[in-house]
């Protein structure tokens, strides 16, 4: 990394250090970085430092870089307020890093690939013996209704009996340190594009805020995710085929998935490029039918074969489903994951690591209320306005009450609705999120909360990720960090104190993987995926779908 700015600061060192020197963390919360009488903790000590010589301006020009940069690459997201219009804008990477050390990540990780093993197990047994039901650990009323709940794929082993391929479990951080998981991803977890161009981005826009420390590297990502799925595709004659498969421009994430797409060099497709013939999947190329063997999938299950599922879906590919029950294709993440992430299941998460592991949870849950008792329901009605309250089905923050920050009229509508359809909510107590400085409007640091997105991927074993996404809330005081509602992101640095265990291996060669035998065994949000869904019904439906060009490796459609 270069040091320029140490060599020429873009403002004086007088002038820059009492904007640093000002912060103050807000009690009662933990700041990550200062201590609450505003000495910077030992880890960020260099940092702090760091940002004393870039100075206010510096913050600002680095900002413009930023943004001009992401909206000529592409780097964006959209966002809407209220239900109206969406609106297109730069990525929102703040540039003050969250420093994580050593030990803090090797207990989070531990934790999490604790918790991704008994959500497996979990996925398998719901679809088959169901014994964590027969032992009355989970009420089986709960796994039924639950909406991802997939009949459909029911009795289908997949290769490995891997099913949570890619997870991102949700964590915060309380107020007396502690980590706890607010909420599992293993249907469809997006983001993972972010964090390795936030990293990218950090580096080139202000480098010699790496300058005193070893930072764990995360471009190996693609590397991990491509071993994975090669490791469950089934066998080929020669090198497994792997694509990645999106629903289309129109997805707000359409940018991870050609991202993702381009650094491991497969195909990205849609559902016009892929066809099923005798139980097989195939994608259309300029020369013929050419077989896949494993899928990434970016859509959800309600829309993947409308022989299975939504029988309106044109996003989907018919018959696919009796493909994947063939076994002559992988899919990640496997149908019907997504009753494994639901809200109310979520609760049994400690019970599942203690039936299927026969070990004590590493990472805590929050303390979670299902509405669906009626005890429980009256506890809750009666102190809504000290609790958050979520729907069971939803995410992205949508419809997320936290009872603290609502008014009088919001609270008696909330009370009403809970009400009237209980089982579709739960209630949990408001968690002390964390905070980290957060360069403001006039490159002023202030105080914001904070939560961490750590990815893993599951193949052979489970690999994750050093660090992950810091999701922010932008706005003074609020806790609501998702991006579709005005959230932002930062860059999560994992300091190297010596352990090899999360470093890049070696690159993925061009060769032939070890194949699978070819047994029988016996998702972004749906109301985008509908909007999307009306966009292809209004286009022609006898315009002929054009060949694939077999393009070389890590080309974008």
């Amino acid at each position: 990394m270069t040091r320029r700015a140490r060599e020429n600061p873009v403002v004086s060192s007088e002038v820059q250090a009492p904007e640093v020197d000002a912060y103050r963390p807000q009690a009662p919360f933990l700041d990550e970085l200062f201590e609450l009488d505003g000495t910077p903790r030992p880890t960020a000590r260099a940092l702090v430092e760091e940002l004393r010589r870039l100075g206010p301006e510096g913050l600002i020009e680095a900002g413009r870089r930023r943004d001009a940069i992401f909206m000529q690459q592409g780097i964006t997201f959209e966002t809407s307020g209220g239900g109206g219009p969406t609106h297109e804008r730069p990525f929102p990477l703040d540039l003050v890093p969250r420093v994580l050390s050593g030990q803090e990540w090797r207990d989070i990780k531990r934790g999490l690939a604790q918790r991704i093993r008994a959500l497996n197990h979990f996925v398998d047994d719901v679809y088959h013996a169901r014994e964590i039901v027969r032992e009355g650990l989970v009420p089986w009323r709960l796994v039924a209704s639950c909406p991802q709940f997939a009949r459909a794929v029911h009795g289908i082993r997949p290769p490995g009996g891997v099913y949570t391929h890619v997870a991102g479990c949700d964590l915060v951080r309380h107020s007396d340190g502690t980590w706890k998981v607010i909420e599992d991803n293993v249907r469809i977890p997006s983001g993972i594009s972010y964090v390795l161009e936030n990293r990218a981005a950090m580096a080139r826009l202000v480098p010699e805020l790496f300058a005193s420390y070893r930072v764990r590297p995360v471009d190996h990502y693609p590397q991990l995710l491509l071993r994975a799925l090669r490791s469950v595709a089934p066998s080929a004659e020669s090198e497994a085929t792997v694509v990645v498969w999106t629903p289309g421009p129109a997805n707000p994430a359409y940018f991870e998935h050609a991202f993702l797409a381009r650094q491991m060099g497969v195909e990205l497709v849609e559902a016009s490029d892929l066809v099923v013939r005798d139980d097989v999947l195939y994608m259309r190329t300029t020369r013929g039918l050419e077989r896949a063997h494993a899928v990434y999938r970016r859509l959800d299950d309600d829309f993947v074969d409308p022989l299975e599922f939504r029988s309106d879906s044109l996003l989907g590919v018919p018959g696919l489903v009796r493909a994947y029950r063939a076994g002559s294709v992988a899919i990640a993440n496997a149908f019907g994951t997504g009753v494994a992430d639901d809200k109310a299941i979520y609760c049994f998460v400690p019970d599942m690591i203690r039936f299927y592991l026969g070990e004590e949870p590493i990472l805590e849950n929050v303390k979670t209320y299902l509405l669906s008792d009626p005890e429980v329901l009256e506890y809750v009605l009666e102190r809504v306005e000290q609790l958050v309250v979520k729907p069971t089905g939803e995410s992205g923050g949508r419809g997320v009450m936290i009872g603290p920050h609502a008014d009088e009229v919001e609270l008696q509508k909330m009370r009403r609705v809970i009400s009237t359809h209980p089982e579709r909510w739960i209630a949990q107590d408001v968690v002390r999120l964390s905070t980290v400085p957060t360069v403001g409007p006039d490159a002023v640091l202030q105080p914001r909360h904070v939560d961490l997105r750590p990815f893993a991927v599951f193949g052979e074993r489970i690999d994750i990720v050093p660090g992950g996404l810091t999701r922010v809330a932008l706005e003074e005081g609020s806790l609501i960090v998702n991006s579709s509602r005005g959230g932002g992101s930062k860059d999560t640095w994992v300091l190297e104190d010596g352990d090899d265990a999360d470093r890049a291996g070696p690159p993925i060669a061009d060769t032939q993987p070890p194949a699978l035998p070819d047994l029988r065994y016996g998702e972004w949000t749906g109301q985008q995926q509908q909007q999307q869904q009306q966009e292809h019904q209004q286009q022609s439906q006898h315009e002929p779908h054009p060949r694939r060009q077999r393009r070389p490796p890590g080309s974008l459609s």
